[in-house]
């Protein structure tokens, strides 16, 4: 039996809210465990409480239960279905035969009847597909709401000529004036190529941000501030806003909206949980967008390696290959960000050195947050502790604190038979932002997070059952 105490008033965890799901039926089984941070987004983008956003997860399982019965009941006269309200608590279903409408409110659901099915909507919309449409034209849908197909468009003539050359009838299209225009999105993944200042090649590190800033880190000698990058596909991508070469070699780009970072490492299914540095001896892999994946071990830490430039002091020596574009590239040991290719000798035809500059530094140095998956980590938990007592469904916040750049470590011992999730956040203007979490179904999770100074708390959920727990944690 481990042995568990209150938290003393200087360091108490203070109570959160109950998660109420009392409106699910009895014979509706519970949803799969939600992510954490897909709560935590329902609660910030639909300005829902906890309770509300673990409702509407419920009230959309026994929902939709309910309209795949009803869609397949109503067959060809189906006219579409929508969710209302802030839980998700209402279904309206549309159809064309007003002979199904009492049907359909018996069955719980609100029943609304329109002219077109949803099947004659498509019909349209597939008619819409078959012409070509003018960059004016951003978007154009079925919309079940108002039995419509609508077409969104910044010049109303060239819309209803493109509705005329799909053979459309007008009547059936609702125009909706739009200053829409949609890029697509690219991932930044480690050891993916990009071009700096439509030239030369280099590789990403790994994804960070910079409070909202996103962008990556690569290596110094790649690129001086100012400089602008391309990714892998040509399009412009970021600029260089920190670089150092010689003496150290890292960097970082801040990329445009039209770029999402990402914890993933190109060419593996390697993803970032971390940056706890790996030892002599130790296992490492690299990245890189000239020879991709390759593996070996660290020889020594620290570095000093002098190349035609200078000298750059504090990196980590391998027995991995690498060539030219590869550099800035991820390594990565486990799930554990390492750092970003720097240089070496040889080949991967041969063999040679590499030479990498530890992420940690990079981060350290520039305020960084490195992009993760969250929890695992592997770090030792040896250093202060805290203990609380949560029931089930209980939030508690530890007390905020201060902590400088560098990597956090926090051990959760929840109650044996309970799933107990834990989070770290940071504290942005005034809303505190979950940076790492473990949140898998066991009583106990760890932590190891590498971030920029600033205020931070430790938050626990009792996802499943109640009981004490510690909490242990080392802070930078």
């Amino acid at each position: 039996m481990r042995s568990r105490h209150i938290l003393s008033a200087a360091s108490a965890l203070t109570m959160g809210f109950a998660l109420v799901l009392s409106s699910a039926p009895a014979a509706v089984a519970a949803p799969a465990k939600p992510a954490p941070s897909m709560l935590e987004a329902l609660q910030r983008d639909l300005n829902l409480s906890a309770e509300q956003a673990q409702l509407r997860l419920v009230n959309e399982a026994r929902l939709g239960k309910l309209e795949g019965k009803v869609r397949t009941d109503l067959g060809a006269s189906f006219g579409g279905s929508w969710l209302s309200g802030d839980t998700a608590s209402s279904l309206t279903v549309a159809t064309s035969d007003a002979s199904k409408v009492a049907a359909i409110q018996a069955g719980g659901a609100k029943a609304q009847l329109v002219t077109r099915s949803l099947g004659d909507l498509t019909a349209l919309k597939d008619k819409l597909d078959t012409a070509a449409a003018p960059q004016t034209v951003p978007v154009y849908y079925v919309d079940v709401k108002t039995n419509s197909v609508v077409v969104e468009t910044r010049d109303q003539a060239a819309a209803e000529a493109f509705v005329a050359a799909a053979g459309v009838d007008k009547a059936a299209v609702r125009f909706v004036a739009s200053n829409e225009q949609p890029v697509t999105y690219y991932d930044l993944r480690g050891g993916d190529a990009y071009y700096i200042n439509n030239s030369g090649r280099c590789s990403i590190g790994f994804s960070i941000t910079r409070g909202s800033t996103p962008g990556f880190v690569t290596a110094g000698h790649c690129g001086n501030v100012g400089a602008s990058t391309q990714g892998y596909n040509r399009v412009a991508q970021g600029t260089f806003q920190g670089s150092s070469f010689p003496g150290n070699d890292y960097a970082w780009v801040a990329v445009n909206s039209n770029w999402v970072p990402t914890p993933t490492v190109a060419g593996t299914s390697a993803t970032v949980a971390g940056s706890t540095a790996q030892v002599v001896g130790g296992s490492i892999c690299r990245s890189g967008s000239t020879t991709g994946w390759h593996c070996g071990t660290v020889q020594q830490i620290g570095t000093s390696v002098t190349y035609s430039q200078g000298t750059v002091s504090g990196v980590t020596r391998t027995n991995v290959c690498a060539e030219p574009g590869d550099s800035g590239g991820s390594w990565i040991s486990g799930t554990q960000a390492q750092g970003v290719t720097s240089g070496g000798s040889g080949n991967c035809s041969v063999g040679g050195t590499t030479y990498f500059q530890p992420v940690n530094e990079i981060l350290s140095a520039y305020g960084l947050t490195l992009t993760t998956t969250g929890g695992g980590g592997g770090g030792s938990c040896n250093g202060g502790t805290l203990t609380g007592s949560l029931s089930s469904g209980q939030y508690g916040n530890s007390s905020q604190f201060t902590a400088n750049a560098g990597t956090h470590t926090v051990c959760l011992d929840g109650p044996n038979g309970t799933d107990f999730d834990l989070y770290l956040q940071r504290l942005s203007g005034s809303t505190w932002t979950t940076v790492a979490s473990g949140t898998s179904a066991a009583a106990d999770e760890s932590i190891t997070y590498t971030g920029s100074a600033g205020t931070y708390r430790y938050r626990v959920h009792a996802y499943s059952g109640s009981g004490s727990f510690t909490l242990t944690y080392t802070r930078p």
